[in-house]
């Protein structure tokens, strides 16, 4: 009888949990359909010009959309991704564009560029792996796939006369197929008072056809007059506690764990959304569009 009672308990345990789990993805679902809809209502199209933080002006380009905030946090938290401060909007594309780039503005201070001619990318790459591997313990403590960095999809190149970084990483999360990968594709603007980032997300497989998309929003972001990188004043202005290559193996490490909430997102949702086979910014994207067609 204690044997029937226990086998009783446990079915009911597992039913309970079942039934819990369907309401977290219910509810989930309904976060993330409310976020769609307010960033519907607010969503800028191109070609027009967005002010940065009274930093910098994107002139953003025709065939592009950008949600400003407080719809960029929500549709963010929706993803499951903190959200900061920082954080200025996101841009995707209008139609079938499975990409998303995240705008942000840091306020660190002018960053000293001199140590890009020394930097070596094999000891940036141990960084970075050092880095998210630290991250990761966080990352699970909040219920979140450990991050396995793959390697560079670009290796970190600076244009010293614009003052643009570009540097690009594939990674996956725990336990996914190997050609299950996501990219961050990171673009960086330096101001005289920090600097603006242009994160694009998007699959291993779509980063070729989908990077010029980050490099035209990177040429199309100027900084205001007074807050260039050329307008330095060393005797008033904040200097920055990093170098340039703490951008891509200190600062960024940290920010690597967008990549992986929104494929946990993704993990999380697929079969809610019967989209199994496609990426989170698939996900999304996907919602978005039923709303473009309409």
């Amino acid at each position: 009888m204690s044997m029937l009672n226990a086998v009783l308990r446990g079915l009911l345990a597992l039913a309970f949990a079942a039934a819990a789990h369907a309401q977290s993805d219910t509810a989930r679902q309904q976060a993330m359909e409310a976020a769609i809809k307010a960033a519907d209502a607010v969503t800028v199209a191109g070609p027009s010009e967005v002010k940065l933080a009274a930093q910098a002006v994107l002139k953003l380009p025709a065939g592009m959309l950008y949600i400003p905030q407080p719809a960029a946090g929500q549709l963010m938290q929706a993803m499951g991704n903190s959200v900061d401060s920082s954080l200025l909007g996101l841009v995707r594309g209008a139609g079938d564009a499975h990409w998303l780039v995240v705008a942000r503005w840091e306020a660190a201070g002018y960053i000293k560029d001199d140590d890009a001619k020394d930097w070596n990318v094999d000891d940036l790459f141990k960084s970075l792996k050092e880095g998210t591997e630290e991250a990761n313990k966080r990352r699970k403590e909040m219920g979140f796939p450990a991050l396995e960095i793959v390697g560079w999809v670009q290796k970190p190149s600076y244009d010293s006369a614009a003052h643009r970084l570009v540097w690009s990483m594939a990674a996956r999360s725990e336990g996914r197929d190997a050609d299950d990968q996501s990219v961050n594709y990171n673009t960086y603007a330096l101001g005289r008072e920090g600097y603006v980032t242009l994160n694009l997300i998007t699959a291993r497989a779509s980063v070729e056809q989908d990077k010029p998309a980050a490099h035209a929003l990177l040429g199309a972001l100027q900084f205001n007059d007074g807050k260039r990188y050329d307008d330095f004043n060393s005797k008033t202005d904040k200097v920055a506690e990093y170098g340039l290559a703490a951008l891509v193996a200190g600062v960024a490490a940290k920010k690597l764990g967008l990549i992986a909430v929104i494929l946990a997102f993704f993990a999380k949702f697929a079969k809610v959304l019967v989209l199994v086979g496609a990426g989170a910014i698939a996900v999304v994207a996907k919602l978005f569009k039923r709303r473009d067609t309409a």
